[in-house]
């Protein structure tokens, strides 16, 4: 199971309780979640009305599902899923703060808060 992290990717779906969101329509100028591969992992947003949740996944291709793994932040506050109520939701690949590397103004690699980095995955940056 790999992580594939894509560019515009975005369906719409609906929630099966806290465990998964069964993707339904994929929106005009996007790419379907079918592209991330049956069993491979990826970032996600969940977004309807005032309800959202941020987190790792993974999408199965028998139902069309994503399953929600590993919550980072949401609306329900910290790492607890959120309880979507009923109807259709946006459902989108992102690239999530919490778990993001960068390079600052000046070149310098900075990670998100709370984030270290070890000698070993130092050594896998390097260019």
């Amino acid at each position: 199971m790999a992580l594939v992290i894509l560019d515009r990717a975005q369906q719409t779906g609906t929630a099966n309780t806290t465990v998964s969101f069964t993707l339904t329509g994929t929106i005009l100028g996007y790419q379907d979640f079918s592209v991330i591969g049956n069993g491979n992992t990826t970032y996600y947003t969940i977004a309807g009305g005032s309800e959202w949740e941020v987190g790792i996944g993974t999408y199965t291709s028998s139902g069309t599902t994503l399953s929600r793994d590993t919550v980072l932040a949401s609306s329900a506050g910290g790492t607890t899923k959120v309880t979507f109520s009923a109807g259709t939701k946006d459902v989108f690949v992102t690239y999530p703060a919490e778990r993001s590397v960068n390079l600052d103004g000046t070149g310098v690699l900075s990670v998100a808060t709370n984030e270290v980095i070890t000698s070993t995955s130092a050594n896998a940056l390097a260019v």
